[in-house]
């Protein structure tokens, strides 16, 4: 009988020991999952820069060009300006589709691997 409370006793410290050890392990998974979406993040933003960049500086060219053919340099800036009024009015009307689910599905599947 003297050796039950002790048995006992030994159970519930290695039950303790037991949830101790599970939640480092939920932290450190929950830290990892964070950190891989956030280096995601910075990466995919980082990308991003360079893109606009680059388009930037091909839109430039390509205002000039049309400007030079219609034979006012602003005509190719407001072509080039209406052309993305146009693409952005699209980019509103489907954003819920083009945007929100696709991002959103992509968080979730990395938060879930």
């Amino acid at each position: 009988m003297e050796n039950r409370p002790i048995s006992l006793g030994n159970l519930f410290e290695d039950a303790g020991n037991y949830l101790e050890t599970r939640l480092d392990l939920l932290k450190l998974q929950a830290i990892d999952k964070s950190s891989d979406a956030a280096s995601s993040l910075v990466s995919g933003l980082t990308l991003l820069v360079f893109v606009f960049f680059a388009v930037l500086i091909l839109n430039f060219g390509l205002a000039f060009w049309i400007g030079e053919l219609l034979g006012k340099v602003y005509l190719g800036f407001f072509i080039v300006a209406g052309f993305y009024v146009l693409v952005a009015l699209l980019v509103y009307i489907f954003r819920d589709s083009w945007i929100k689910g696709p991002v959103s599905h992509i968080i979730i599947k990395k938060m879930l691997n």
